[in-house]
């Protein structure tokens, strides 16, 4: 025989109905419904998961955090979340606030910088991906120049895209076809082909 799972009785049965019914978050509304069948029938964990449609694993896990910690371990709030920061997010606008005022100031901030200083105040070392999700998530992006030589001169450059058509056009003239070239050898051609046909 299973062993029977039952629900500490934190709160009245009508309670655990009524946040059943009225919570506003799914997962919640599932918690509460598995709570209350452990506690108005309480059964093996196989027959509560099944009327409630989950695992044999989340029946156990709910009812041990309920007894646990009565109804704080049912409203949680929720499953995202940044549970493994180095800093928080207001620690990490403190820690770019130097970066900001040195690239405002006209200097460029680089990455490595950057990552030399998070891995100073973190203790540690971290890994590259941690600093570019750092700057991305405050904002920043990469900004270059575009690519120009310096003694490069626009003058003659559009001098050359005005000319170097017609310049290409004289080095390489088409050889133009007589308009009667494929009609010329017709005649011999009709010739041939009358008498392979005989």
């Amino acid at each position: 025989m299973a062993r029977v799972t039952h629900a500490a009785p934190h709160l009245p049965v009508a309670e655990v109905k009524n946040r059943m019914r009225t919570d506003p978050r799914a997962m919640s509304r599932q918690r509460w419904l598995i709570i209350y069948n452990a506690l108005v029938e309480p059964g093996p964990a196989e027959e509560i998961a099944r009327h409630c449609g989950v695992s044999k694993a989340t029946v156990h896990a709910v009812i041990s955090r309920y007894n646990r910690l009565g109804v704080v371990a049912i409203e949680t709030p929720g499953k995202g979340g940044r549970r493994r920061q180095y800093l928080t997010l207001e620690e990490e606008k403190q820690f770019l606030a130097p970066f900001f005022a040195q690239a405002e100031c006209g200097e460029i901030a680089t990455v490595g910088q950057v990552w030399r200083a998070f891995e100073q105040r973190v203790g540690h070392e971290v890994d590259d991906s941690t600093i570019y999700r750092l700057l991305h998530r405050h904002g920043w992006r990469k900004m270059m120049p575009r690519p120009r030589h310096p003694k490069s001169d626009l003058e003659t450059q559009e001098q050359f895209k005005k000319t170097f058509q017609f310049w290409w056009r004289q080095q390489c003239p088409r050889k133009r076809r007589a308009m009667n070239a494929p009609y010329s050898f017709w005649p011999k051609m009709k010739d041939v082909l009358a008498v392979s046909v005989r």
